[in-house]
């Protein structure tokens, strides 16, 4: 991609006219202004002596200071002004994404390009502009990216009316969305060279960190955010008022819990709840009162203390990248980017990138969890094994059981988990960038390296026919694998096998549960490094 981008780099600079961080004439005067960070940690007020190398220069009563605009949005009518009409890439959407990310992913694509990335906040709320420059700054104007922070339903809106090239979203177009685009001209929004996972991000319940809460039960949270609890004592911890954090209703973390939690009638927020703007101001908020609790991305946590989610069926999941990139953390959600078939190639450049491994850096920077494969081991005494070890089953079921055990305890587990379409033997969408990432690490693996591929079912039918339904969907994804990877793979040993609907992850009451449960694990022998 790197030759592909050079060349496009040269015929960009003679059609490029636009230079995004240049001032507006007249602009940048001195005069009274304020510096404001999103999250509130930077207030500054002063007078603005200058703009200069993506700093502002003020003056106040401790001296002068140079802040980055990077940091800060300047408020103030002596404000210099940003030109962003002229922007060669617009991505609109999540606000997950435009904070949380794309300041980082810009960086880190610049670095890619060895290029060099000015980046400034614009005197737009939510909105940066990102300059990029060829040859570490030294050299020519590449083009602009401006990145405006709002929502996931303004991004698709956004393609729609062509007002950006890339929307973000915190959660998957809907049928009725991608029809819209599609009968405007924008192509099949769900094709791969228009949709791409960048990332997974979990969604943390966070307590003061004084709070000495160990874990909380989705039914207790529930209760919190209908109001039915409103004191610490329901949950067995101190007498102390329960004070609910919370983005706007319609925010997309609450888009999340609501889906997981509440379905389609969540109730309203209890009297008393804090809204703020975004995760970052539901952690701070959190930070300052005792009796705070709240649900923020894994990248907003800024101290407060995340607590242990338990589901309806006893089972616990650790708020962890592991648990997250198998998607079998309870409050969890795939990251995208949308662009339509008309993306020129220096949005489809910048979208390959950020799907790509020379992004994980970034997205792990940020606090997200990027898509790379991730080992661990696997033992006797871990959760999974001591639930099925205590479990009242029959002679034959026991049996399969004995034999899961047996064959666990020499393999580690790999983070990468197939799953399939709804009501499909298919694989979904993640499954091709699966595909390639796992090929890519099994391909350092020793010669001789054993792989198993392990199935696994929802508890709906017959167990039996249920563990031959996964031991067909083991072999299926073994195959699919091999036959994907070619010689690439040809020193690695492959196996299937399947135990039906033992071990689930998820609750298998709700669709969402199963879901996560019909899957096929990877496995990798222990000696393997």
């Amino acid at each position: 991609m790197r030759s592909i981008m050079k060349s496009f780099v040269k015929s960009a600079l003679l059609t490029t006219v636009a230079m995004g961080c240049s001032l507006l004439p007249g602009t940048g005067q001195a005069g009274e202004v304020a510096l404001k960070s999103a999250d509130g940690t930077v207030n500054l007020v002063g007078e603005l002596i200058e703009f200069k190398d993506d700093a502002y220069i003020i003056r106040t009563a401790l001296g002068e200071l140079r802040v980055a605009a990077s940091r800060v949005r300047c408020e103030g009518d002596s404000c210099p002004t940003f030109e962003t009409a002229g922007a060669n890439v617009r991505i609109t959407g999540a606000d997950t994404l435009g904070a949380g990310v794309m300041p980082l992913l810009m960086s880190g694509y610049a670095g890619y390009l060895d290029a060099e990335a000015s980046i400034t906040n614009t005197q737009e709320a939510g909105q940066i502009l990102a300059s990029l420059v060829a040859d570490g700054g030294f050299g020519d104007d590449i083009g602009t990216f401006l990145v405006s922070s709002t929502s996931s339903t303004d991004g698709f809106e956004a393609l729609l009316n062509k007002e950006a090239a890339i929307a973000m979203a915190s959660r998957r177009i809907t049928p009725a969305e991608a029809r819209s685009l599609k009968g405007a001209g924008a192509g099949n929004m769900v094709s791969p060279d228009q949709e791409y996972i960048i990332a997974v991000d979990g969604l943390v319940v966070i307590v003061n960190p004084e709070n000495k809460l160990a874990s909380i039960g989705v039914q207790d949270l529930a209760r919190i955010f209908s109001g039915e609890y409103s004191n610490w004592s329901q949950l067995g911890g101190e007498d102390l008022p329960i004070t609910l954090v919370s983005t706007p209703a319609d925010s997309d973390t609450n888009a999340v819990l609501n889906a997981r939690i509440f379905g389609d009638a969540p109730p309203a927020r209890p009297i008393g709840t804090v809204t703020v703007d975004d995760d970052t101001a539901v952690a701070a908020a959190v930070n300052q009162e005792p009796g705070a609790i709240g649900l923020v991305g894994f990248a907003f946590e800024r101290g407060a203390r995340p607590v242990k989610l338990v589901n309806e069926c006893g089972i616990a999941v650790e708020p962890d990248t592991f648990s997250a990139k198998t998607e079998e953390y309870g409050l969890q959600r795939r990251l995208y980017l949308y662009t339509t078939e008309a993306a020129d190639d220096m949005t489809r450049d910048f979208l390959e990138f950020a799907q790509s491994e020379a992004a994980d850096g970034v997205i792990a920077k940020a606090g997200f969890v990027d898509l790379g494969v991730e080992r661990r081991p696997q033992t006797i005494d871990s959760s999974r094994a001591t639930s099925l070890l205590n479990s009242q089953v029959d002679a034959f079921e026991g049996n399969v059981i004995r034999e899961f055990l047996a064959q666990m305890i020499k393999f580690d587990r790999l983070s990468t988990t197939f799953r399939f379409r709804l009501g499909s033997s298919s694989l979904d969408e993640r499954a091709r960038l699966d595909m390639e990432r796992l090929t890519k690490y099994l391909e350092a693996m020793p010669e001789g390296t054993n792989v198993a591929l392990v199935g696994f079912t929802d508890d709906v039918g017959a167990f039996v026919s249920n563990q031959k339904l996964s031991q067909e969907r083991a072999k299926s994804v073994a195959d699919e694998l091999m036959a994907y990877a070619g010689d690439r793979l040809a020193g690695i040993s492959f196996t299937s096998s399947g135990y039906g609907e033992i071990a689930p992850s998820a609750c298998n009451g709700t669709e969402a549960g199963r879901g996560i449960n019909r899957r096929v694990e990877v496995w990798i022998e222990k000696d393997a490094i």
